[in-house]
């Protein structure tokens, strides 16, 4: 337990002492807080969006003029055959160069209406100017092209390779274009005022606005700034942090060590309900970093499912507290958080007391569903008034929370395979007729079939009665016997007139029957049943005495005394309410069938017989069973019993003169 109290403190979030935890859109949960010094009131984030969108729109691109780039165009034009045909078409570029000249790809932004003004840097001054007018390298190429129709001088411009000679000269200035456009930024979004020392930063119950949340930020920032915290705080703060986890888990460990000692005893029972808190701890605080608001998608109401499955509700429900409690300081809102796991962990142990059949684990995620909506909604009203502030974004995470709550059925698979426990689902599975075991016992063993049969009846009427575990007494009692399949015929239930045991002597006979328990072990170990199951197995004779054939060999040497070992069950004696149970009902539903008398005084004299005898041997000494506990057995033995072999009525003979029918001679009344 003090590793798992060192696991979860490590992990913890380990904020300052001055810091909160909030959320933008829901209410400031502390007292007002005062500035201590004065704030700069940041635009917030909306403010900062719009600022941007703003200036993205009304930014006009700075462009610089190359005044010289006419020159260096006409320079490269040939000679020709003649100077007047080279000043000719320098004339004309310079004066298509008059209007400003653009590349291609800005010459597109105009012709689509994204560009309609610029602004031209030309010594530091600028000049804003329309875009239309302006022209592009291809365009006085075409321009040239068509404005010269004189053959000589055309041939002269065609050979003057324009098209590749040709570039802009009003340019696209980059780092101009950076600098005014952060500029006009820093001039949109700057401080809107100041929060003097000594004015309210936030009042409590204040609805945190964007402004309020970018204001707290800051605030938060300043603090950072400003203080050096010492170690010693840090240490203290640890501190707190560990009692505060040791004190949670103190309280778990106390109510197990008083309330449920039989788990406090169990190394695995302990070692499960601490996992199964460590697991989800670590769960909802992994997913918590990821996802704003990912801790409410973790579904906790599988932590008290699994514990009812394997122990009761109250332990379930202290143990969902507990795991609630330990997440909860990582949250933004603990009580909103401790308020909605909790009602969800109510609910799902109402809803589903014992896990027997999958489909109530959906209609316990429906009902888990149900009411952490309910609580949600409940919040709302309750914090702000009204549903203004409702969003669907909770919701949705509190839906997606209650269908996980379906993943409990693997979880509690996997649990079963690690911590050795057994579920009422896989006992029902188990009590199955259809089971590879018990399928083979009723064919090879009909006889001991029909008796364990009868003995999961007799055994779960008395473990109703008695309160113990009905499920598990059913299941342990149909698979007691089925070491007896090794040796079908050496069994009384399974002869048929001829009895191998004739030929043997009692030494031989006690070792075959003995052998049963540990065949049977041995089969059951194959099928792995489960550990509680194979308990009712070995313990179901405890240390008791094949007594029939020590008798025997007693009757046979009565000079000489008689070693019991070779008569003796290996054991243990039962060790649990229940299988203290099978041993009395296996003893007293195969004594029953010796009866001649089935009246109900003589069924209790049996009951009685039987039962006093086990505990006069010490059979049961091991066992936690009652005073009490024997009674109701007892009383719902006879009880059974005097159903099972009621009394029969005859038919009065029929009246002289009337032939009997064939229904009425084979009918026997009841």
């Amino acid at each position: 337990m003090l590793a798992v109290a060192i696991v979860i403190v490590w992990l913890y979030p380990h904020p300052q002492s001055h810091q909160f935890i909030y959320e933008e859109g829901r209410p400031w949960n502390y007292t007002q807080l005062i500035a201590p010094f004065d704030i700069p009131i940041h635009p917030d984030s909306a403010a900062l969006r719009q600022a941007k969108d703003t200036l993205d729109s009304n930014f006009v691109p700075i462009y610089r003029v190359n005044k010289g780039m006419v020159d260096s165009v006409i320079a490269l034009l040939p000679d020709g055959e003649s100077a007047d045909q080279k000043r000719k078409v320098s004339a004309l570029i310079r004066a298509a160069y008059e209007k400003g000249v653009i590349e291609t790809t800005t010459m597109s932004q105009i012709r689509s209406g994204d560009l309609q003004r610029l602004r031209i840097l030309e010594k530091n001054i600028l000049s804003e100017r329309s875009t239309a007018g302006l022209t592009s390298p291809r365009d006085i190429y075409l321009y040239l092209d068509s404005a010269i129709t004189d053959p000589a001088l055309h041939s002269y411009f065609a050979g003057a390779n324009l098209h590749n000679i040709l570039r802009a000269n009003i340019l696209f200035d980059p780092v101009e274009n950076k600098r005014h456009y952060d500029n006009e930024y820093q001039t949109l979004t700057a401080d809107r005022g100041v929060i003097m020392q000594g004015q309210a930063i936030i009042n409590k119950g204040d609805i945190i606005s964007g402004q309020d949340f970018t204001n707290l930020r800051t605030y938060e920032a300043m603090i950072d700034a400003r203080l050096t915290h010492s170690n010693q705080s840090s240490l203290l703060m640890l501190l707190g942090q560990f009692l505060y986890v040791a004190g949670i888990l103190a309280l778990l460990a106390g109510y197990l060590a008083i309330i449920e000692p039989v788990i406090w005893a169990r190394m695995r029972s302990m070692a499960f309900i601490l996992s199964l808190v460590l697991v989800f701890f670590l769960f909802a605080l992994g997913l918590n970093s990821f996802i704003p608001g990912g801790v409410y998608i973790v579904p906790l109401a599988i932590v008290p499912i699994l514990t009812l499955v394997f122990f009761n509700g109250r332990t379930a429900l202290f143990t969902s507290v507990v795991t609630v409690m330990l997440i909860a300081p990582i949250t933004s809102f603990a009580l909103e958080f401790i308020y909605l796991q909790v009602c969800a962990s109510c609910v799902a142990v109402y809803s589903l007391r014992e896990l027997s059949r999958r489909s109530q684990l959906l209609r316990t995620a429906f009902f888990v569903a149900i009411a952490y909506i309910v609580a949600y909604v409940s919040l709302e009203l309750l914090m702000n008034g009204s549903l203004d502030g409702f969003t669907w974004r909770m919701p949705v995470f509190l839906a997606s929370n209650a269908l996980l709550v379906s993943m409990a059925y693997i979880i509690m698979f996997a649990a079963e395979r690690v911590f050795g426990f057994v579920s009422v689902v896989t006992l029902v599975e188990l009590a199955d007729t259809n089971q590879p075991l018990l399928r083979q016992l009723s064919e090879k063993c009909p006889g001991t079939f029909q008796h364990a049969m009868s003995v999961s009846n007799l055994a779960s009427d008395a473990a109703r009665a008695m309160g113990a575990n009905e499920t598990l007494v059913r299941a342990g009692a149909l698979y007691h016997d089925i070491g007896k399949m090794a040796n079908p015929a050496f069994f009384t239930e399974n002869q048929h007139g001829v009895n191998p045991h004739d030929t043997l002597t009692p030494e031989q006979s006690a070792r075959i029957l003995i052998s049963h328990v540990t065949d049977g072990l041995k089969m059951a170990e194959k099928a792995r049943l489960p550990k509680s199951v194979r308990d009712f197995i070995s313990e179901h004779h405890g240390a008791g005495k094949a007594k029939y054939f020590y008798y025997k060999a007693c009757n046979a040497s009565p000079d000489a005394p008689v070693d019991p070992t070779p008569f003796t069950y290996p054991g243990p004696n039962p060790r649990s309410r229940e299988t203290s149970l099978l041993m009395m009902a296996d003893a007293v539903e195969a004594a029953s069938r010796s009866l001649t008398d089935y009246s109900r005084k003589s069924i209790s004299e049996l009951v009685d017989k039987i039962i006093d005898g086990q505990i006069a041997d010490g059979l049961h000494s091991d066992s936690p069973l009652e005073f009490r506990d024997v009674q109701l057995i007892k009383a719902a033995f006879i009880k059974r019993l005097s159903t099972m072999y009621h009394t029969r009525i005859a038919y009065p003979p029929a009246p002289a003169g009337t032939e009997q029918s064939d229904d009425a001679k084979n009918e026997k009344p009841q």
